[in-house]
């Protein structure tokens, strides 16, 4: 058991009957009352995002997690297909257990968390950049530069990703997995 002085992101705890990973979270000491912790917490059995406030003090259960690296095989239609990359061992998942599932690629390299008590994989997570190429999007409008236009474009795995306007079909680009956003143009 811990308390809520043991929070840091990426913790696995126990809250409610479900799993929950700590997202972000922040310790506040007010002027007037007591300390509060605000969090974010991610259920890793259906992928919600909730935020809760702990009391300062407060017990929390922590579950022991094993972070292994995957490599994604292919999807059929029971689930996710992968391979760890130590033992070659393969393992399928469910659609609600892989986050962002639509920008992964064949070959990608993920990492997946196992709880420890029951050997059992309880998370499929993407590195936080993936590069993906842009399968199809419209051209830029020349002289249409006000305010930083933006505009949708397909990438390789079928996601619609929000990139500026100067970008071009067939350019590879990196996109941040946690917010589906356009990072930057790989050279």
């Amino acid at each position: 058991m811990a308390t809520t002085a043991d929070i840091k992101n990426g913790m696995v705890i126990k809250y409610n009957d479900d799993l929950f990973s700590i997202v972000e979270f922040l310790h506040v000491k007010p002027g007037k009352g007591p300390a509060f912790v605000r969090t974010k917490l991610r259920s890793l059995t259906s992928g919600k995002v909730i935020d809760n406030t702990f009391n300062s003090g407060v017990s929390i259960y922590p579950v022991r997690v094993e972070r292994r690296k995957f490599q994604f095989i292919y999807k059929d239609e029971y689930g996710y297909n992968f391979m760890d990359n130590e033992s070659f061992e393969q393992i399928l998942l469910n659609d609600n257990l892989v986050v962002m599932a639509d920008l992964m690629k064949e070959g990608q390299e993920v990492e997946i968390l196992i709880n420890t008590e029951n050997d059992e994989a309880i998370s499929c997570e993407l590195p936080p950049f993936v590069e993906l190429k842009v399968t199809y999007t419209e051209p830029g409008v020349r002289g249409d530069t006000a305010n930083s236009p933006k505009k949708p474009a397909t990438v390789e795995t079928g996601a619609t990703i929000t990139v500026p306007i100067f970008i071009e079909q067939d350019e590879v680009i990196k996109v941040d997995t946690r917010t589906y956003a356009y990072a930057e143009r790989v050279k």
